[in-house]
């Protein structure tokens, strides 16, 4: 028996009754869920009916067992099947899309900046014969270092510098170890551009970048010399900047070549007047370029006194800069799709 002289099986058919009419009563989801805590909650009526179980006899307990169950199965759909409909009633109460809206055009994607400035470099040169060749960016000391004339105690090998993951392994401070690489796997004549990103403990501030993209260009040949490196490098700059565009060699150093040059060309963006971009000069720094070191050919396996070549790198982000009139690096690597749809080809 229940309390107040009722029986349980009379009072779990009056929760059956109550249950079901305050379910189907629920306007929104948050007196349904109220109902649900009263009437199926591990405290509620039902819940707490059903505790009387142990003072039934034998005899009692299984029909009113079923009757249980029967009570929480009806109550439990019922709420499932309310739950359903007010959930329905709410999407249907939801404003539709604004047809009156003007329609987003997708963007398709397209090549970074960075990137097509080094395809549209790659094309160049192979109209002069260059394949394009690639390697590791995980190196050895003696691919990036001493295979060009760079001693480890030279300042470009300094930790400050590079970054070393062990003794004798860096990542690639520069392309050229492939230059190393070509040289010692293939026998002259070679021709070769190397794209590929570059690991430097640089700031990533406006001008610079620890992870960066560069590129750089290698001859080798009997009977190769300045002279026709220096057409190589103006058939160059006229195909990418334009016909009318001059080239300068200025005296520099690399440990790699000799003699060493950086070229400048005049500034596309004023004809050479003199503009901010240039610094008032009406020149631009593109490349660092020379003839290759004898050095180099001996530790790669050439012999110096039958070959002879060139070797020159430029950063193509700094480049598509240029180009483009970005005023920062950071602009390039951001991943902002709106700023760099508007360079899609």
């Amino acid at each position: 028996m229940a309390s107040g002289g009722v029986s349980l099986a009379d009072r779990l058919e009056e929760i059956r009754a109550d249950a079901l009419a305050a379910i189907a009563a629920a306007s929104d989801a948050e007196t349904l869920e109220s109902a649900r805590v009263r009437w199926l909650g591990r405290s509620g009526e039902l819940s707490g009916a059903m505790s009387g179980m142990r003072d039934l006899g034998p005899a009692d307990r299984p029909a009113t067992g079923r009757l249980a169950n029967e009570v929480k199965q009806a109550l439990e759909a019922a709420y499932e099947s309310r739950e359903k409909q007010l959930a329905a009633a709410e999407a249907a109460d939801r404003p539709g899309p604004d047809l009156t809206l003007p329609g987003r055009r997708e963007w398709p994607g397209g090549a970074h900046p960075v990137t097509q400035v080094v395809d549209e470099i790659c094309e160049i040169f192979a109209e002069l014969g260059f394949t394009r060749a690639a390697g590791p960016e995980i190196e050895t000391d003696w691919h990036n270092f001493t295979a060009l004339g760079i001693p480890l105690d030279h300042p470009a090998a300094d930790m400050h510098d590079t970054f070393w993951l062990d003794d004798h392994v860096v990542l690639r401070t520069h392309t050229s170890p492939v230059q190393a690489r070509v040289m010692q796997a293939n026998q002259p004549p070679i021709r070769v551009v190397v794209p590929g990103m570059c690991y430097r403990r640089d700031p990533f501030d406006a001008s610079h970048a620890p992870a960066f993209e560069q590129i750089e260009g290698l001859a080798v040949d009997e009977g190769i010399d300045f002279v026709e490196f220096r057409a190589a490098i103006d058939f160059f700059v006229h195909r990418f900047f334009g016909p009318g565009t001059r080239t300068r060699f200025r005296a520099s150093y690399f440990p790699f070549t000799e003699p060493s040059a950086e070229v400048d060309v005049t500034c596309f963006l004023c004809g050479g007047s003199g503009c901010s971009a240039c610094k008032r000069t009406g020149w631009i720094e593109i490349m660092g370029s020379g003839m290759v070191d004898p050095v180099v050919f001996e530790e790669c396996g050439l012999d110096p006194e039958r070959y002879t070549g060139y070797a020159f790198g430029m950063g193509p982000a700094r480049i598509a800069m240029l180009r483009y009139g970005i005023p920062d690096i950071r602009l390039l690597y951001e991943g902002d799709v709106g700023f760099l749809e508007q360079f899609t080809r």
